[in-house]
């Protein structure tokens, strides 16, 4: 290190903060190799725009936890997608600033990676967009009542921050921290929350103990009788589609759901098929909560879902006994995995 009395310091110190961008912009230009995922799920598929590094994972993961991304420094993204409760918060309708509750529940970030739009409605179409709405929800994350307000409120704060400035020029080569940038650092953390290695892949590779009999024979009926997988199918158990199984469309007012955002007709309270992983740690259950067990959900599913004009044709009554419905759940519990599970920054910059 040059110190301050050295007659070089003068000349070289400059020249070296000059280079600093250019030395994030190269350090952004190599290509580096994300974590390989758990047993039984693919490669993540990166963004073009923003492909995976460790320095932006480190400044997401901060991000992520920190409640001063809130105007009033009491909701973080962990708030309502807690890692010690499936990346839920494990309640009917998530509670923002101010303790306002929201209106739907907060659905997993396990697995996110594998899916375009997000949201219950899919009126995101990125993580990166996602992860810019809570922050200007006035019912979330702000006071502000213009969400361009609100960003550039939280980028201001953010840049006050040394630490922030400097993990900024870490991750993306400029110390000028946009909301671009903090969208692409949550998004590109987010992607690394990943759930595999579960019973159930350990059984389709091989291990035939992996899972027990109940949950064997609930992987027949799921499959078989009940065919779940007729919107749950693939190694993440879902479809990705915007499917009405008939939840809250007997109440005077109900949500609308994939409607609000498209407006046709046939998408009225539909709602976003959801990955089953994990499904054990993420109730209640539903866009509402309104199910606090599998076992109330397996029953919804096995009376052919609440009648209504645009109730899905797959829905109809399954006439299961109560012991595949037992064992339905069992299987469901065998999706349950690894590589999800981590604690909080024990500090922030």
């Amino acid at each position: 290190m040059l110190k301050s009395g050295n007659p070089l310091h003068r000349y070289l110190l400059p020249t070296a903060v000059a280079l600093l961008p250019l030395v994030g912009a190269l350090a952004q230009s190599k290509k580096e190799t994300p974590p390989r995922p758990p047993l039984g799920l693919p490669p993540v598929i990166w963004p073009n725009d923003n492909p995976y590094s460790k320095a932006k994972v480190e400044l997401g993961r901060l991000l992520y936890f920190d409640k001063r991304l809130s105007s009033d420094n009491t909701v973080a993204c962990a708030s309502c997608h807690a890692p010690d409760k499936g990346f839920t918060d494990q309640a009917p309708v998530s509670t923002g600033i101010g303790g306002q509750k929201g209106g739907r529940s907060a659905p997993t970030v396990v697995n996110r990676a594998y899916s375009l739009f997000q949201f219950w409605d899919g009126r995101a179409a990125s993580l990166e967009e996602q992860a810019k709405g809570p922050i200007a929800n006035p019912i979330e994350m702000t006071n502000e009542k213009d969400g361009a307000a609100a960003h550039a409120a939280v980028v201001g704060k953010l840049r006050g921050i040394p630490g922030y400035v400097r993990l900024s020029q870490e991750a993306f080569g400029t110390s000028e921290l946009t909301m671009d940038h903090v969208a692409k650092a949550i998004a590109t953390f987010e992607r690394t929350v990943l759930s595999g290695n579960s019973p159930f892949d350990r059984y389709q590779n091989g291990n035939q103990r992996a899972m027990t009999p109940s949950q064997v024979s609930g992987m027949k009926v799921f499959f078989g009788k009940a065919a779940c997988d007729a919107c749950h199918l693939g190694f993440n158990f879902t479809d990705g589609s915007y499917v009405n199984i008939g939840i809250g469309m007997d109440r005077p007012e109900p949500d609308l759901g994939r409607h609000n955002v498209t407006r046709v007709v046939e998408d009225r309270g539909a709602f976003k098929t959801p990955t089953l992983r994990e499904i054990e740690h993420t109730a209640p259950y539903m866009h509402d909560g309104s199910f606090k067990t599998l076992e109330e959900v397996v029953e919804h599913y096995d009376k052919g879902g609440i009648k209504n004009p645009h109730l899905d044709q797959r829905l109809k009554p399954l006439r299961l006994t109560a012991e595949e419905k037992q064992d339905i759940v069992a299987f469901l519990r065998a999706l349950s995995g690894e590589g999800w599970k981590m604690t909080p920054p024990r500090a922030f910059p």
